[in-house]
C-alpha cells in the first residue's frame, strides 16, 4: 500500500492537499485532534500511519470479512478515495444498496461473489470513476497504472 501511495506531495490541483503516505493533512488532523504543518506532514514514518490506516480505513471497510485479495482491493480504494467512496463501489459492484456502509447485506453479497469476477468489475468501476474526475488529465495515467498494479496483486493473493 505504502508505496502505491509514495512520499509527501501537494500538488496545487489535489483536492487533497498536503498529503504524505496517502495520509492527507486534514485526515492527519482528524487523526491527531490536533492542527498539523508542513514540517509534521514531511516528518510521517509507515510506523507514525500504520494504526490510522488499521482503524480509518481497513478496519472501516471489515476488509477482515472479505475474501484474500478482494480485502486488499477496497483497502487500497479506501485510502484513495475514502472509506464509503470505495464502500459504495463495492456495493454497486455486487447489486447491493450503495449506502457507503459496508455491513452484513455487503458482506453476504462479496462473499457470495466470484473473486476474480469481482475484481474485474470493482477496478473498472474505480476506473470510471477517475475518469470521471476534472483532475484526470493531470493525474489520470498514475491511477490507471495503480488500478492494474492493485489488480495484479489482488487477483495473485486469491491463491
Amino acid at each position: 500500500m505504502l508505496a502505491s501511495e509514495g512520499g509527501y506531495v501537494n500538488h496545487p490541483i489535489d483536492p487533497g492537499g498536503m498529503t504524505n503516505l496517502g495520509v492527507t493533512k486534514r485526515v492527519w488532523e482528524e487523526w491527531t485532534g490536533r492542527e498539523s504543518n508542513e514540517a509534521e506532514m514531511r516528518a510521517l514514518t509507515p510506523e507514525l500511519v500504520k494504526t490510522l490506516y488499521k482503524v480509518r480505513f481497513w478496519d472501516a471497510c471489515r476488509c477482515d470479512e472479505m475474501p484474500s485479495g478482494i480485502d486488499y482491493l477496497v483497502f487500497d480504494f479506501a485510502v484513495n478515495a475514502g472509506p464509503s467512496g470505495s464502500a459504495k463501489i463495492l456495493q454497486e459492484a455486487v447489486g447491493v444498496d450503495a449506502d457507503g456502509m459496508i455491513g452484513p447485506v455487503t458482506l453476504a453479497a462479496v462473499n457470495a461473489q466470484d473473486s476474480d469476477w469481482l475484481i474485474e468489475q470493482f477496478s473498472q468501476a474505480k476506473e470510471d470513476f477517475y475518469r470521471s474526475l476534472g483532475t484526470f488529465e493531470t493525474f489520470g495515467k498514475g491511477w490507471l497504472d495503480r488500478i492494474e498494479q492493485v489488480k495484479v496483486k489482488s487477483i495473485s493473493m486469491l491463491a
